[in-house]
């Protein structure tokens, strides 16, 4: 018993700082997101909650609560079990985040103005993309009414901030449930640090998947594709000194031969496509993939993973414009794996997200 306390006390001593660290960062971005509410309620004029509202809202708030007690609690676990490496940054730096919030509330009345645009349009008309040669319209939806799209190098400095205020301080904790079935493959094929094997992620955006990857498993050969050169220089700089190549490209038009990759990662990607070309990612993953290689998808939960949450996804779309969100929800993503040539190998609940992991054939 004596040899054993120091490990209990100092497993105590980190859990307890983990959890100090997490309150002090979902205090900060879910302050955001309860004031940003508040505010864009009163700017659109938006009627106060009935009662049955107001309860139907405990409920929401109540499997919130437990789905992120969950989600904390298995990140905890895996750091505990060397999974992974506690994540730098876990709480902000105040200077930093101060600056951050200052240019997110800065941006977010322009935000309201393009929600009161696209509502006040006659029901079911969308708004037209705008024209951008070298981009598929798709793309060029204002996916989250968010300032410049994917395109301009202030939306890669806010999205991050955005993200985070958006899920409450927990999208990193969501991201990171992709680590453990890439750990697990690569401890099965021998090579746990991962030297020797080739990582792709899809839809890299500002990088954050390539980051908690190197700390975890630094033997990768890291590969990071994105279509927005913006969002790519946002990740090169935040990644700098980390060995990435990157690839300016098209999820459904991958740059690299047949078969010449161990693990394809997409992470909320898939629920930001239109259905067809979701397929076509998904075909393109399985062509470049190896046999028995490892697809991970974090993306969106389902209708029916949480019945209390189901008014939550089915509000999502309209609330923060995703145009493709309400078909993703629906989606039966085993079956997706399935056509392209994967076979499912499982799924965890991340809060309001699912990790799948899939094989190659």
């Amino acid at each position: 018993m004596i040899r054993t306390r120091p490990a209990i006390v100092g497993s105590t001593v980190a859990a307890a700082a983990y959890g100090a660290a997490q309150a002090a960062r979902i205090a900060w971005y879910l302050g955001h997101y309860a004031a940003t509410r508040r505010w864009l309620a009163r700017v659109e004029d938006s009627p106060r909650p009935g009662l049955r509202a107001r309860l139907a809202g405990a409920g929401i708030h109540s499997a919130l609560a437990a789905r992120a007690l969950a989600l904390l609690a298995r990140d905890l676990g895996d750091i505990q079990d060397g999974v992974y490496p506690p994540p730098p940054g876990l709480l902000p730096r105040p200077v930093g985040a101060v600056a951050e919030a200052a240019r997110y509330w800065r941006d977010l009345p322009r935000v309201a103005l393009r929600r009161r645009r696209r509502r006040g349009r006659p029901a079911g008309e969308a708004v037209p993309p705008p024209v951008v040669p070298g981009f598929p319209e798709y793309y060029l939806q204002s996916f989250h009414d968010q300032s410049g799209g994917w395109l301009t190098p202030d939306s890669a400095a806010l999205y991050d901030t955005q993200v985070e205020i958006l899920f409450g301080g927990l999208a990193d904790a969501m991201r990171r449930r992709a680590l453990p079935p890439i750990g697990r493959w690569l401890a099965n094929h021998g090579t746990p640090d991962g030297t020797g094997v080739r990582l792709l992620d899809l839809g890299t955006g500002t990088g954050a998947l390539p980051l908690a990857a190197a700390a975890a498993f630094p033997g990768l050969d890291l590969h990071a594709l994105d279509l927005s050169p913006a969002y790519l220089d946002r990740a090169r700089r935040r990644l700098a000194g980390v060995p990435v190549a990157w690839h300016g490209a098209a999820a459904e038009a991958i740059p690299l031969p047949d078969a010449s990759v161990d693990i394809v990662t997409a992470v909320y990607l898939l629920h930001e496509l239109p259905p067809g070309v979701r397929r076509s990612v998904l075909g393109e993953a399985a062509r470049v993939l190896r046999p028995g290689g490892r697809l991970v998808v974090v993306d969106a939960m389902q209708l029916g993973d949480a019945p209390a949450l189901d008014p939550v996804l089915r509000g999502f779309p309209e609330h923060f414009h995703e145009p493709y969100f309400r078909d993703w929800i629906s989606a039966d993503v085993p079956e997706l794996l399935r056509a392209a040539g994967f076979v499912p190998a499982g799924t965890e609940a991340a809060y309001l997200s699912t990790a799948w992991t899939a094989d190659r054939r």
